[in-house]
């Protein structure tokens, strides 16, 4: 490797300083390349005048132009202009490339977003959001229109088949998450209850809690979860190789073909599994009752006869179909919004399934305070 005086000299004559390169300003020479330049402008940071002759040098490649272009506005900052003597011609476009590229503006700096700014900016994007959904809903209910004025356009296969995937097979985990939400419930009113001697009122608040409350809370998250992201997935991949266009392009509606059935087999389905969910539920409790708080199933049974009614069990199945809308909306429209990149994906998988747990909440205390209101 040569030496930095090998590669730079460096003289004055008279008020103008002469600096001669020689041999190969290649990335092979970086280390004693970079010294010489270095050396150069920390000796000379203010000459009168500077000549810069290349004609010795053999090779240049991006490096050492990059280092003489350092040289060059180095000192044309300081208020000297260099003139420059011997380059190749061969080396003028890598030179002009490099040189352009040195004189393009930096981004500026990115400053933290103050708090208020941020706030605002997401308050702006939520009631985006909730235009959107808006427009969507409105969207769809036309598509659903539009099949029911014409009912073979409607995909009968493909909504009974979405039954099957959203409804039968999460069977099986509804049943045991249920089941084990009514064991804990009953288990910790017995454990507290004791202390006044109330155990009995334990049957009266799981049945009530189970059937009006807990029972379809839980099964939509669930469903918000497990099928939510399963449409959104679904449909976004779709929207990455284009399906959607493809039948956009074929004349056909994507909200008919893709949605309406996808929404309507959760409005079936979600009820069904609310009523399976509390019912596991209930059976839970009735055997913790039994196995923890020495309470015979036949002693349960009748409190429970005497705790609940019609009311109870009607608000749940109520609010079941608006859930399952909610849900199925909202997976849908994400879906639809995913870009071409795998990370759009996960980003609107993400976002259905916390706005569909979000709103199903809301939903829930929403209708808590209608029914409420009207003594049911």
């Amino acid at each position: 490797m040569p030496s930095a005086a090998a590669l730079i000299s460096v003289h004055t004559q008279d008020d103008r300083l002469c600096l001669a390169g020689r041999g190969s300003w290649t990335s092979e020479n970086a280390g004693p390349l970079e010294r010489a330049v270095d050396e150069a402008l920390a000796t000379h940071d203010r000459p009168h005048a500077v000549s810069i002759d290349l004609a010795g040098v053999e090779r240049m490649d991006t490096f050492g132009a990059l280092l003489f272009e350092r040289l060059r506005q180095s000192w044309k900052t300081a208020g000297v202009t260099p003139d420059v003597t011997g380059l190749s011609r061969r080396y003028d476009a890598l030179i002009a490339q490099v040189a352009r590229g040195a004189d393009e503006a930096h981004p500026p700096e990115r400053r933290p977003e103050p708090l208020v700014e941020r706030f605002g900016r997401e308050v702006v994007a939520t009631g985006a959001d909730g235009l959107g959904l808006l427009n969507f809903i409105g969207a769809v209910v036309i598509a659903m229109g539009r099949v029911t004025l014409r009912p073979g356009r409607f995909r009968f296969t493909s909504m009974v088949n979405q039954m099957d995937r959203v409804g039968l097979r999460a069977v099986p985990i509804i049943i045991l998450i249920t089941f084990l939400i009514g064991c804990i419930l009953a288990q910790q009113g017995i454990f507290h209850f004791s202390r006044f001697g109330a155990e009995i009122y334990v049957v009266d608040m799981v049945g009530v809690l189970v059937l009006r409350e807990l029972g379809v809370l839980i099964v939509s998250i669930m469903i918000a979860g497990r099928s939510g992201s399963a449409y959104t997935a679904e449909l976004g991949s779709m929207r990455m190789r284009e399906e959607v266009d493809a039948l956009r392009v074929m004349g056909l509606d994507p909200l008919e073909i893709l949605v309406v059935p996808r929404i309507l087999a959760l409005i079936l389905v979600l009820p069904m599994l609310t009523f399976i969910g509390s019912m596991s539920a209930l059976l839970g409790a009735g055997l913790v009752c039994w196995s923890y708080g020495d309470m015979a199933p036949d002693i349960f049974i009748d409190r429970l006869k005497a705790a609940i009614d019609l009311d109870q069990f009607q608000v749940g199945m109520i609010k079941a179909p608006f859930m399952a809308a909610t849900i199925g909306l909202v997976a849908c429209m994400e879906g639809l919004r995913v870009g071409g990149s795998a990370e759009s994906l996960g980003e609107h998988t993400t976002a259905s399934v916390v706005k569909a747990i979000f709103l199903v909440i809301v939903m829930d205390g929403l209708f808590a305070m209608f029914f409420a209101a009207v003594r049911m």
